[in-house]
């Protein structure tokens, strides 16, 4: 505490005639006063106003193609163009048949949502980098959802056969187990759809900020934990039903472990060399992806040779290998979505809807940072819901962002959203014409292939000691998300990772102390005593800063860590006192007691006899609640009762405006509003007013 000030009379009686120091003031703007009918007026006339340049405006920030494409500099950016296009459509091949598996759906419907999804984002994103298509994440969540789906209609699983005479797709005949399947897809494909446009027409683009990147990755390596699993069966060869509900992964393992005895060697043969091949590659393309102008397409040479192995060695019906089957070229005629399926699927939607959006404007503000422009996040929901919306109707599944083929597109000369349409052309070609080559690859190939993919994903479990030295919140962020995706649930590993979010951040509030603060010599600068050397404390004055917001959560610790602060519990004290009055005014003490106990309240109120003031540095407190307010309030009166005065320095005006607004500063009550605007006024004004009153000693 302070150290006690001693006056003279002489200097005391100069002061009380130079009057109370005043501190600098700044003159507030009159904020003019607006009715909500007048703002609700002017947003709803902006918005429905009818123009030539307002159609021209909303048309250029709805289909963003149209204001980039007329000034595309085709000499210095084709080329790069052209290239990366190239390279993602040759990559997406492989992987499109790969993550169809994972999905629960046919190979075909994995190229139809690459093509659509490339079309699509190129006319509407904002991102120049960003690659959209199957996500691995995402096709696993759909893939739960098409699983549990098929059960509750009443199809065996891993069977392909109308054994169902009820079973109807809302649109046409009775279908089949694939039939469904896709039925089910692109009826959860929609809805999601439908719920990012929403987003974007509400204008809530803004929640990507509340996931924060230790949320996402901890989640998306959870999930991998759990694609990683689900991957294992194709490996061996395994005829194992997708083990629903929580705790999915470690009943799968159990699963896998019974029935290790059924492995068909010929697939476990073929995925021990797929892994040996492209582990290696892979590692070989990232260390020299400098040196290269393009990633090696190790997978598509995979894919082919694996291709043409299965073809000549018969491996489907010497071995009974699991292949792809028959691809079929061309496209679909659209249907409509089961609409009866919608209530069944409707909040797996909402958390796939997202999961995509928060993965998409995440990469699309990160290269956006790197390469120097701006995304509009509200455009990126209406992108990524209409690239779900629209291939829907064509039994296309999920899309997002996807890491890894934006990195190969930034690293192959990516200039602008032209490259996607590239990549749709190369897409286009497989669709009419390769596609049915591949009835013969293997599903332990594309097995393979999703596995390998998920190193980036795998490889934060060795980042685990460097995040828990950076930050340790984050990392118990990620650990807890992480394990949540993969041991309880995948959508729940991204509500419990939000909400762990949300209570950290409470939490920090919560924790909050009251610092004791010292000046630095002459300068107009107060720090912490506890963590400074040199700074000296004011006589008779102390001085506080609580480096939170004070609302209703927290207002209760903030007088108690104050009260521990200052040394002095105002509410005890006057306990104290009360106590010592009754039993003074007991006429069966002694006076042998009485001394006694006026010896013991001496001591003690020696420990507070300089302290006059109390400053509070309100400089970190952003915002206060009538809860904030009445705590305020009650420290002011609580400590003005026991003769110390609390003055309020360097508040923001929306904490002045809520000090007003409760009834803090009441002239009926004595307390005048004044406003500090830096600490050295306030201990200026405090000493100054103490000199008038003619002593500098005041007994609390």
């Amino acid at each position: 505490m302070p150290s006690e000030e001693v006056c003279d009379g002489a200097s005391a009686e100069d002061e009380a005639k130079k009057g109370p120091d005043v501190p600098f003031l700044l003159e507030e703007r009159v904020k003019e006063k607006v009715s909500w009918k007048d703002v609700l007026r002017k947003k709803v006339g902006k918005k429905c106003s009818c123009s030539s340049a307002r159609v021209k405006a909303l048309l250029v920030d709805s289909i963003p193609i149209v204001k980039w494409l007329p000034r595309y500099q085709f000499k210095d950016w084709i080329i790069g163009d052209a290239m990366s296009g190239l390279i993602v459509g040759i990559l997406l091949v492989p992987q499109s048949i790969a993550y169809s598996l994972l999905a629960e759906q046919d190979p075909i419907y994995g190229l139809y949502t690459s093509f659509f999804a490339s079309i699509i984002y190129a006319l509407l994103g904002t991102s120049r980098h960003i690659s959209v298509g199957m996500f691995g994440v995402l096709c696993l969540l759909v893939g739960q959802v098409v699983d549990r789906e098929l059960t509750l209609a009443g199809y065996p699983s891993g069977t392909n056969q109308t054994t169902l005479g009820n079973v109807v797709n809302g649109t046409g005949p009775i279908c089949d187990r694939s039939c469904y399947a896709v039925t089910v897809a692109a009826t959860l494909t929609f809805t999601a759809g439908v719920y990012q446009v929403l987003m974007g027409l509400l204008q809530v683009g803004f929640v990507s900020v509340y996931l924060s990147d230790s949320l996402l990755s901890g989640f998306a390596t959870g999930a991998s934990l759990t694609i990683l699993t689900s991957q294992i069966k194709y490996f061996l060869g395994l005829h194992l039903p997708r083990v629903q509900g929580w705790g999915s992964l470690l009943k799968t393992w159990i699963s896998l472990f019974r029935n290790l005895g059924h492995t068909n060697l010929c697939d476990l043969v073929t995925s021990v060399i797929c892994l040996l091949v492209l582990v290696p590659t892979k590692e070989l393309n990232d260390r020299f992806k400098a040196k290269l102008k393009a990633p090696i397409p190790f997978e598509l040479f995979v894919v082919i040779a694996a291709t043409l192995a299965s073809h000549f060695g018969r491996f489907e019906e010497t071995y009974g290998s699991d292949v792809a089957g028959n691809i079929p070229t061309g496209f679909m005629p659209p249907q409509l979505p089961n609409w009866s399926l919608i209530p069944n699927i409707a909040v797996d939607a909402f958390s796939i809807a997202i999961v995509g959006f928060a993965i998409t404007v995440s990469l699309s503000e990160m290269f956006a940072k790197k390469h120097g422009y701006i995304v509009d996040p509200n455009q990126e929901m209406y992108a990524i819901g209409f690239c779900n919306i629209i291939p829907s109707f064509f039994r296309c599944f999920t899309t997002s962002a996807a890491l890894t083929k934006t990195l190969v597109k930034e690293s192959t000369g990516c200039q602008t959203q032209l490259s996607g349409l590239v990549t749709a052309l190369v897409l286009l070609l497989v669709l009419l014409v390769v596609a049915p080559a591949f009835y013969s690859l293997q599903k332990c190939v594309l097995a393979v292939i999703i596995v390998v993919n998920l190193r980036g994903a795998l490889r934060k479990f060795g980042d685990i000691p460097h995040m828990w030295r950076v930050n340790r919140v984050d990392a118990i962020i990620w650990l807890i998300t992480m394990a949540t995706s993969a041991l309880v649930n995948t959508e729940l590993g991204l509500l419990v990772g939000v909400l762990v979010s949300a209570f950290c951040v409470l939490g920090r509030t919560q924790s909050a102390q009251v610092r004791q603060l010292g000046q630095a010599g002459d300068r107009e600068l107060f720090e912490d005593l506890a963590s400074y050397k040199g700074l000296q404390s004011q006589p008779g004055v102390a001085v506080f800063r609580y480096e939170a917001p004070i609302y209703y959560a927290n207002q209760a610790l903030f007088k108690k860590s104050l009260s521990r602060s200052v040394g002095l519990d105002p509410l005890k004290e006057k306990a104290r006192r009360r106590k010592l009055d009754k039993q003074r005014n007991q006429k069966q003490d002694g006076e042998d007691q009485k001394r006694e106990m006026d010896a013991s309240t001496d001591v003690h109120l020696l420990q507070h006899n300089s302290l006059h003031t109390l400053v509070i540095d309100c400089g970190p407190v952003l915002f206060l609640d009538t809860a904030g307010v009445n705590a305020l309030k009650e420290v002011c009166k609580e400590y003005k009762g026991l003769g110390v005065d609390v003055l309020l320095a360097r508040c923001n005006p929306s904490v002045i405006d809520s000090l007003r607004r409760g009834g803090y500063y009441d002239p009926k009550k004595g307390s005048k509003e004044i406003q500090f605007h830096t600490l050295s006024d306030a201990v200026s004004h405090a000493q100054s007013l103490k000199s008038q009153n003619g002593d500098c000693d005041t007994v609390v």
